[in-house]
């Protein structure tokens, strides 16, 4: 039994819960907030989420993480069969987690968390965003998931990242830059939210954004 560490706010949480629930890994979720707390940094050891605990001990970064789903749990494959194929699949996972959704992170704070980026971090933001989402449509099928018409570990990864990167962006610079720049978007996200693991994942997201907002506003 896999444990996953974390909460349902966290884009890489939700990537990685959305890969268990994909591959019918049984699992349970424990609430784990990020610190620097001791304890928690003998799990993660920068004290991040999420994290798994596995029957081999703890491992975190999520990317790592799903790597070991495929690996550990090869039945029900996320990933394709031929090297050049599964390479694809790798380059599209990097390429939205480096180029599109670190960029955008910086944006959370003002987006999300009430805060406030200056104007010249909107602006460096932008142009980095846009560059990397220009990149990802060249990247990207969208026929009608990512990389064609099979279901892959891309769209684990892309459908969490993009939806977040969309909001911020919309919440920011009142455009979405994911819809502006990477034609076929929604229909794509549409195709994806249509997976049954991804409404239970979206609900979940829903309920625990909800709760957040709830709290904050005390």
């Amino acid at each position: 039994m896999i444990t996953l560490y974390g909460f349902a706010i966290s884009n890489y949480y939700n990537k990685i819960k959305f890969a268990l629930l994909e591959k019918e890994i049984a699992f349970v979720e424990e609430f784990v907030a990020p610190s620097q707390d001791e304890a928690l940094l003998k799990m993660s050891p920068l004290g991040k989420i999420p994290f798994i605990k596995t029957e081999q001990g703890y491992l975190s970064e999520s990317q790592a993480i799903l790597e070991y789903l495929e690996d550990y749990f090869p039945e029900k494959s996320l990933y394709p069969v031929a090297a050049y194929e599964r390479a694809k699949c790798r380059e599209l996972i990097q390429h939205i987690e480096l180029n599109v959704e670190l960029q955008a992170r910086r944006l959370y704070g003002e987006a999300l968390f009430g805060g406030t980026a200056s104007d010249e971090t909107k602006a460096e933001v932008k142009a980095k965003v846009e560059a990397g989402l220009n990149g990802l449509a060249k990247l990207m099928k969208l026929t009608p998931y990512a990389l064609g018409d099979q279901f892959s570990a891309a769209d684990v990864v892309a459908w969490p990242h993009l939806q977040l990167v969309s909001f911020a962006t919309q919440k920011v610079y009142g455009q979405d830059l994911v819809a502006a720049h990477v034609p076929g978007i929604e229909a794509y996200i549409h195709a994806v939210e249509s997976r049954p693991h991804a409404q239970v994942v979206s609900k979940d997201r829903a309920a625990a954004l909800a709760q957040f907002f709830a709290q904050t506003a005390k």
